[in-house]
């Protein structure tokens, strides 16, 4: 069998993680969240690369007729009076009274990079400045040497990168997310640079005596604080290589019934591997899902991907739930934007939709929201907002305040720039945070 390298990621991650941290330290003299009231300690970010259609999850129109819902015409009632969505998502529509629906979500962009960008960062691209996501804020302030002492990185995404923008932006690499890459529904759930199916732990063991024997400009230089802190990394690595620590991945420790119950496919067990994530104290898990940019024969995509949605969703907030993790779990869970309500029948599209940024639909549940409400309210198309439209950077402070993180205290940063956590713009013309649904 060919042998395979381990990776160096998690060493030049935490070396990097480290010197982040003697800069920002210095420069965090006080908690700046100190006069908010923390309820969350977790965020699970579910993450539909490419934008769900609105129309076929949480805001169906089934008056609207064939052109705007094609097969997917049917709404079903939920386990809360009064909210209906789409017949497709009926394991969800039991776990109604756990989450909220947002139905007017806008931000007017339809490009991939620049939606994607504003709805992480709660900033507009174009302004000079490169913004860090959500993410990274709660790496900074929930972080190594902010209360989490665990060895798993605290930010982490499931299983792929989110595409073509800077998750840490101005931050610096230090709060740049742990992407595992690999596939948690594959007998060996292999973390880039943690596990390897082609190398056993003792041959683990063995590279690392092998590299202790030939570091000999390390050995030449005793007391050196550089070669301490690199050792010490290297230390941290090789307990999440060789540790309890990576045993969180391995799910051949759950019970097969829970895992049938997230579904044996990618998204299922991905959601399961958050869920061990949060029970551990990783502050942010983003679940990294594609697959939604359907602009061809998206109603043969959906029949598979909505299934897999279904259950694996509803799976996590029920255990989270009766484990006692969702209060002080937050789940967030949209894409960049939604899709055109109107189907593109013609070819190539073939019963496609195309990009939507005015009129989207987001879910949140758990740590400090409330279940079982809707906010907002969209026209009879699900093609604009009639009612309390909510923009990205609504959501976002509503997530950092549940948090214990105050959005409009000065953001710590190494390059000495005065800027807040996450203001409002100065032309802003929305409503402000979702006080509605958060708990007092």
């Amino acid at each position: 069998m060919k042998k395979q390298k381990i990776k160096p990621q998690i060493l030049v991650f935490l070396v990097i993680v480290s010197v982040s941290l003697m800069i920002n330290n210095n420069l965090i003299a006080s908690d700046t969240s100190a006069q908010q009231k923390q309820q969350a300690k977790s965020v699970i970010q579910i993450w539909l690369w490419g934008g769900p259609s609105q129309n076929d999850t949480f805001d169906p129109k089934p008056d609207a007729g064939y052109d705007y819902c094609g097969p997917l015409s049917k709404s079903i009632p939920t386990n809360v009076p009064g909210i209906e969505i789409n017949d497709s998502l009926q394991m969800l529509a039991k776990q109604a009274d756990k989450f909220s629906i947002i139905r007017s979500m806008t931000h007017g962009i339809g490009a991939h990079e620049t939606a994607a960008y504003y709805m992480q960062t709660g900033h507009k691209p174009g302004v000079g400045l490169v913004y860090p996501s959500l993410g990274a804020i709660v790496c900074l302030f929930r972080g190594y040497g902010k209360g989490y002492t665990g060895k798993i990185p605290p930010y982490i995404v499931l299983t792929t990168s989110q595409g073509r923008f800077s998750e840490e932006g101005f931050l610096g690499p230090g709060y740049k997310p742990f992407v595992t890459g690999g596939d948690p529904n594959q007998k060996v759930f292999a973390v880039e640079g943690i596990i390897s199916r082609d190398v056993s732990d003792q041959m683990q063991v063995k590279r690392r005596e092998l590299l202790k024997k030939i570091d000999t400009l390390g050995k030449s230089m005793p007391g050196c604080p550089d070669f301490e802190l690199f050792n010490e990394c290297e230390k941290e690595a090789y307990d999440l290589i060789l540790g309890e620590p990576r045993k969180v991945f391995d799910l051949s420790q759950e019970p097969d019934t829970i895992r049938d119950r997230y579904g044996r496919n990618w998204f299922g067990q991905t959601c399961l591997v958050a869920r061990r994530l949060v029970e551990i104290g990783v502050p942010y898990i983003t679940i990294n899902y594609p697959g939604w940019d359907t602009h061809k024969q998206h109603f043969q995509t959906m029949q598979r991907k909505l299934a897999e949605f279904d259950q694996g969703f509803s799976a996590l907030l029920e255990d989270l739930s009766s484990r006692g993790l969702l209060d002080t779990t937050i789940i967030w869970c949209c894409g960049e934007f939604g899709r055109t309500p109107k189907i593109e029948w013609d070819p190539p599209w073939n019963g496609g939709r195309g990009h939507w940024g005015n009129c989207f639909s987001s879910v949140v549940a758990g740590g400090g929201f409330k279940g079982g409400c809707v906010v907002g309210k969209s026209d009879s198309k699900a093609e604009y907002v009639v009612e309390r439209p909510v923009y990205p950077e609504d959501l976002l402070r509503s997530m950092l305040i549940l948090l214990g993180i105050n959005p409009d205290e000065q953001m710590p940063n190494d390059k000495g720039l005065d800027i807040k956590v996450m203001p409002y713009p100065d032309n802003y013309s929305g409503n402000g945070e979702l006080k509605e649904i958060m708990e007092k």
